[in-house]
């Protein structure tokens, strides 16, 4: 799967010198530091069918660059095409502590969200308040199983499952659940035919099943 070329990355890291996250991949529907405030889309409007980011609902990656050493996160996604959107959350919160580079290899959506197009939307909680970003997606079938070496996060990072729900989320967005579990940056080796992701919150397995969650991150 083709993340961003080197170009872009190189681009991302000098907008970032005054953003506040900027949404990697998917592709971001749009970055504007001063509109990233707004909801749903941090001022960009949503969009749906004009992408080239075709996401397995079985798993699919979201890569993203923070500039703050520590902040809140919320992954969601939607099919709705009129406002309010009826985003689903796909995760609980997750506090993220790591300036820099944050990626999480494998998100689910809903299964019968394939073959239909939607959007992935990326809420931030961080010293700058709640702030947006979006991607239009083509949701289909399967799994990621060769996660780009892009997919990466910083040295020390920290990713945390939490049952917070203090920010942002309409009413008809419908949470996967809460748990509270544990990740550490560390570094995963390349398996045949494929490029593992390097540097993976490795959250543990055991106590996110207990919680009744089903996130087969690939490690």
């Amino acid at each position: 799967m083709h993340f961003f070329s080197h170009l872009a990355l190189l681009s991302a890291w000098a907008l970032a010198a005054s953003a506040h996250f900027v949404l990697q991949y998917p592709n971001s529907l749009g970055f504007s530091d001063d509109d990233e405030g707004n909801s749903p889309c941090g001022g960009f409007d949503v969009k749906f069918g004009n992408n080239d980011s075709s996401v397995p609902v079985g798993g699919f990656p979201v890569s993203l660059l923070s500039t703050h050493p520590a902040a809140d996160f919320l992954f969601r996604v939607t099919l709705d095409q009129k406002p309010p959107f009826n985003f689903t959350n796909v995760l609980p919160v997750v506090s993220e502590t790591g300036l820099g580079q944050f990626c999480l290899p494998n998100l689910v959506a809903p299964a019968d969200y394939a073959g239909k197009p939607g959007v992935v939307q990326v809420i931030q909680q961080g010293p700058d308040g709640i702030l947006y970003q979006c991607a239009a997606v083509n949701f289909v079938s399967g799994v990621n199983n060769t996660v780009s070496s892009s997919c990466t996060n910083v040295t020390g990072l920290t990713a945390t499952l939490t049952n917070q729900n203090n920010f942002d989320t309409n009413p008809s967005a419908s949470a996967s659940g809460s748990a509270s579990a544990t990740a550490s940056s560390a570094p995963t080796s390349s398996s045949s035919g494929s490029a593992a992701p390097t540097n993976v919150p490795q959250l543990l397995q055991g106590i996110v099943a207990a919680a009744g969650l089903a996130i087969p991150f690939l490690l």
